[in-house]
């Protein structure tokens, strides 16, 4: 062999090195940016008023009408947030509609703004500029119990504190 066919030979050598090299790395990163976006199963808690009645058949606006629905999120550092966020969209499934499974939420203007966790107390700190969260005890009550249901499924939530205290009152 030559020496120029040498030198070539050794070049596509050393090229062929540095694009595995390259495609190697590039697909572990990418591995990697799959295995950071990992999934999360989360409960969000809806009504049922057909399991919410007493015997002569009156709703009784208790969290016995409450009805987990599991949903797939993201995990992210703000998972109660993003859950509760989730909930506040009010996105029932066809099936859930057909089971009697309601929400009033979303509710116009209404949203969280911030959530804040220490020492098993989560404050949740609301918008609600149309005033949506207020009409009638049962109303709110089953409006309230939802969010509250939903963050409690997180065990490091014990006791959950709504802002500003004007939310939920009949």
């Amino acid at each position: 062999m030559t020496k120029s066919v040498k030198i070539i030979l050794i070049c596509l050598v050393v090229l062929l090195f540095v694009f595995g090299f390259y495609y190697f790395f590039s697909l572990k990163k990418g591995n990697q940016e799959e295995a950071s976006e990992q999934i999360v199963k989360v409960k969000l808690y809806y009504y049922n008023p057909n399991l919410d009645k007493d015997e002569s058949g009156n709703i009784l606006c208790s969290t016995k009408g409450l009805v987990p629905v599991e949903r797939e999120i993201p995990l992210s550092n703000h998972l109660i947030k993003d859950t509760i966020s989730l909930l506040l969209k009010g996105e029932l499934t066809d099936i859930e509609k057909a089971q009697g499974i309601t929400t009033e939420y979303p509710l116009e203007g209404f949203a969280l703004k911030e959530a804040f966790l220490e020492d098993g107390l989560l404050t949740l700190s609301f918008v609600d500029p149309n005033n949506k969260t207020i009409g009638g005890s049962c109303r709110t009550s089953i409006l309230w119990n939802q969010i509250q249901a939903t963050a409690k499924q997180f065990p490091q939530v014990k006791e959950v504190i709504f802002l500003p205290e004007t939310l939920f009152q009949p």
